[in-house]
């Protein structure tokens, strides 16, 4: 079994890979770092011969000290510049690099990892913890060469000085190196858990954006507060722990030290009788200066450990296995024959079958209808034949091909999706039709596509017409205009097969009539699922099905349903009634208005 340390050495070994491609440029840092350690020994070399040419009478070469003085700290200078500008350039493109790797992750992976991954701590990864990362594999670095190779030269020198009193720092290496191993650990645990609950406040920021008016229509916000102080103060607890530890951490290491020095001070005292005024104060300088390095080191080793703990949040999304797509089979363009059998379906860790035993068939062209209460398992249909997710048991095929048989890519290509919760992006509404794939198609094609939508209808009376930015989610449309917009974009892909989940639902009565009538003229050439709410909207279609709990318990053409007076006919029934009253009330409400005074 791999202990802490272990894995920790493992992950930052992979930390550093992102490193390697610009080692040219850190071999550049490391080479200004190491100008700027060499030059702390030499500034100790020079304390002691200016120190001895003050006991010397005729102070030979004095004159020459300053300007060695002043050409060392030109040097150390040209030194921190080297090191601090092309690790700045290399840490840039780190943090470039795996924001870039993370976010092309995320659209590689499945449906349900983002089912199981609120969005917060998805965010997060990509904003907070990769710059984490970053300072382990290049700030971090930067003070282990610049103050290790100070330190190193430090102990060469006073090894070279009185190699016997020096041995006084081998004997302290044990007790900083179980010091160092111990807080490492807790800074690693505590650094998760600071991680996470900075995706938690994200998180819960995210939906207070997206959804502040349902939060103040509900007046949610005294909730909101209290679900972001909580966040928030969890997250206080955990950096003061953090703060607790690096600042008990330094002074401890700091006293070791310093008692190490005592120690050798004293030693020195004692054994240095014969050495010159320079030579001694040069040591003992030389055995002062190290304590800045050590304590800088102990820093560094700080957020060494932060970045671990980022790196595995980071590496596990990277690991994640992306989308199954071991297809290889290809279609310029399918004819649209769909034919479900026995299919069946379990989302992971549920033990309820979302679907059980589906078999039909649609031809080319034909509408087939899914209808039933809320939970039946349409949605979920028309999900497997896109392959949000994948089904094992049973078989979908397109024009006779197993869909898992397809390449991915190519099987989507198929397919038009209109779903009742429109996603749209703060962009044009030209882009918004014309979107992804989409994107060659010119000004004509979009404009034919928004009009037979009845798209056209709202675009043309905006100032920038198709020009016009629509904001986040298209927030500055109505829900009928974010729908048609929808289905322009799925009319512009003008795929052989068309999937549309609720999507007149958000429409008004005006419309719905007209994208009815858009519907009509483009369901003629296409295959189409359709999984309808209001029953009036698939009167017409070749076959309805009739779903509860993942099963099929009714199917037939409209008339054929009505007649047998089943599932069918009582949600027809159930429905008929509330538009009624519903038109009843309507009426009541006209005639109150207009009633004279």
């Amino acid at each position: 079994m791999k202990t802490s340390t272990s894995v920790g050495i493992q992950i930052y070994k992979r930390l550093l890979v992102y490193v390697k491609p610009y080692r040219g440029l850190f071999a550049i840092s490391i080479f200004g770092f190491s100008i700027y350690s060499g030059t702390q020994s030499l500034l100790v070399v020079l304390i002691k011969h200016i120190v001895d040419t003050l006991q010397t009478e005729t102070r030979e070469g004095m004159f020459y000290l300053p300007v060695f003085f002043s050409g060392v700290f030109v040097v150390q200078g040209i030194g921190t510049y080297l090191g601090n500008y092309f690790l700045a350039k290399v840490s840039t493109n780190v943090v470039h690099a795996l924001r870039c790797e993370i976010f092309d992750k995320y659209t590689e992976l499945p449906t349900a990892f983002f089912d199981a991954n609120n969005s917060g701590y998805l965010i997060s990864r990509i904003t907070n913890n990769v710059g984490e990362m970053t300072k382990a594999s290049t700030d971090a670095i930067r003070t282990f060469v610049r103050e290790g190779l100070t330190v190193l030269g430090l102990l060469i020198y006073l090894f070279y000085s009185n190699w016997m009193l020096s041995l006084v720092f081998v004997g302290i290496t044990p007790i900083i190196v179980l010091l160092v191993k111990y807080v490492s650990k807790r800074l690693r645990m505590i650094s998760r858990r600071i991680q996470d609950s900075i995706g938690d406040i994200t998180h819960i920021t995210s939906e207070l954006v997206t959804g502040h008016r349902i939060v103040r229509g509900y007046g949610g916000e005294e909730y909101e507060r209290r679900r972001f102080l909580e966040s928030s103060l969890y997250n206080r607890r955990q950096s003061l722990k953090l703060a607790t530890t690096t600042a008990i951490h330094n002074p401890i290491m700091q006293f070791i030290i310093a008692i190490a020095l005592s120690f050798l001070m004293y030693m020195a005292l004692i054994f240095m009788k014969q050495a010159s005024v320079g030579e001694f104060i040069a040591y003992l300088m030389a055995a002062i200066l190290l304590q800045r390095p050590i304590r800088q080191l102990s820093d560094a080793n700080s957020d060494i450990q932060k970045g671990i703990a980022a790196a595995q949040t980071i590496f596990e999304i990277l690991d994640e296995p992306g989308e199954s797509d071991e297809g290889t089979y290809r279609v310029e363009e399918a004819k649209g024959a769909l034919e479900f059998k026995n299919l069946s379906f379990n989302y992971a860790g549920t033990k309820e079958s979302a679907l059980t035993d589906i078999s039909f068939k649609a031809e080319p062209g034909q509408t087939i209808a899914l209808v039933g209460p809320s939970g039946g398992g349409k949605s979920t249909l028309v999900n497997l034949v896109s392959r949000f997710y994948v089904h094992e048991a049973g078989e979908i095929l397109l024009d006779g091909v197993e869909v898992n048989t397809y390449q991915l890519s190519n099987l989507r290509k198929q397919l038009a999706l209109v779903t009742q919760n429109v996603t749209l992006f703060d962009d044009t509404i030209a882009n918004n039709i014309a979107y992804g794939a989409l994107v060659t198609a010119n000004r004509e094609q979009i404009i034919a596509a928004a009009t037979d939508a009845y798209a056209m209808e709202f675009i043309s009376k905006m100032e920038y017409g198709l020009d016009t930015e629509i904001g986040e989610n298209g927030v500055k449309l109505s829900g009928g205009q974010r729908q048609r917009l929808a289905l322009a974009r799925a009319l512009l892909k003008d795929a052989p097969i068309l999937i549309l989940d609720e999507a007149t639902s958000a429409l008004d009565t005006a419309s719905e009539r007209y994208i009815q009538k858009a519907l009509q003229k483009v369901m003629s050439n296409r295959t189409t699922l359709v999984i309808a709410h209001r029953l009036s909207t698939i009167e017409k279609a070749d076959l309805i099905l009739v779903m509860e709990h993942g099963r099929i318990v009714e199917r037939g053409t409209h008339k054929e349903l009505i007649e047998k007076n089943s599932a069918y006919a009582r949600l027809h029934h159930l429905q008929f009634e509330k538009d009624t009253e519903h038109a009843h009330e309507i009426v009541n409400v006209t005639e109150l208005c207009i009633k004279p005074a």
